[in-house]
């Protein structure tokens, strides 16, 4: 029950206390919770727990990839011939600003780092922040994710989004691998020499993208817009543009169990979609 409770609030973005309230007087909630009437609601503080115990004990990447796989087992992820679509996407912090608090201290969040982006206009964008990593199959279903400071390079998570042994140098994964030109680099690029490389190709000084690597980029990119849909669905439904906590640990479990409820959520939408065709077809 207290599972269902923290995948609640990832759907709906709302806060331990808020989430209190609300189980308390929507009976569609207590419905999902299966929780009676009269029976007591989880207060704030052990919601709190229950979700600071699923990070102490590690069990939130294992229960991301139990979801996929359930799903995969029901036909809605299909993992054969699937691909992976990698980015990260910029969180801002709580507390973002150098401000002193009450005692004279530095209340800016000491575990996030800055972010420094080139916007479409060409103008510098910095965001001190977190970063979130993804790797998204072509339904935007998240497949594996990590957590960094926002001053963390995009390309030093590669390896855990792809899952690729490090003392190996093998990939777990299979498919195609779309990224953007971030990625780019010669380990990355003998790394997936055995796989479809989709990754953005990139232009070096004296050295400027020929008409084919253009033609291919362009390409690349109409696939690589579904994991920035699937983020601009997490922040925009979800509240993921802003961190909700102060430190890096905490705010990577809220990421895990956003990321887990992104996928039932969608996984509940092409099971109704699947249902819906098959009536079609019966009649």
């Amino acid at each position: 029950m207290m599972f269902k409770v923290l995948i609640l609030q990832a759907w709906y973005a709302l806060s331990d206390e808020a989430l209190e309230k609300q189980i308390a007087r929507d009976l569609m909630f207590r419905r999902f919770m299966d929780l009676s009437l009269s029976e007591a609601v989880p207060d704030h503080s052990t919601i709190w727990r229950f979700r600071q115990l699923l990070n102490t004990e590690n069990l939130l990447e294992a229960l991301l990839e139990q979801i996929n796989h359930h799903l995969e087992q029901n036909s809605i992820i299909v993992s054969l011939g699937s691909i992976n679509i990698i980015d990260a996407t910029v969180i801002e912090a709580k507390q973002s600003r150098k401000r002193k608090g009450k005692n004279g201290n530095n209340t800016q969040d000491p575990e996030a780092g800055y972010n420094v982006k080139i916007a479409a206009d060409g103008k510098r964008k910095t965001t001190y922040g977190y970063k979130m990593h993804a790797n998204t199959d072509e339904d935007g279903f998240v497949k594996k994710m990590t957590y960094t400071p926002g001053n963390v390079h995009d390309s030093k998570e590669f390896d855990k989004l792809l899952g690729i042994n490090k003392h190996k140098n093998k990939i777990k994964t299979c498919g195609e691998v779309y990224a953007d030109s971030a990625y780019t680099n010669k380990k990355n690029d003998e790394k997936l020499s055995q796989q479809n490389n989709k990754v953005l190709h990139r232009a070096y000084r004296n050295t400027p993208l020929t008409d084919r690597q253009k033609q291919e980029n362009k390409q690349r990119s109409s696939i690589r817009y579904i994991v920035e849909r699937t983020f601009g669905l997490l922040k925009q439904h979800h509240g993921l543009a802003k961190a909700r906590y102060l430190g890096l640990e905490r705010n990577k479990t809220r990421a895990q169990l956003i990321a887990m409820s992104h996928n039932l959520k969608t996984g509940v939408n092409i099971f109704k979609q699947m249902r819906s065709l098959g009536d079609c077809y019966a009649q």
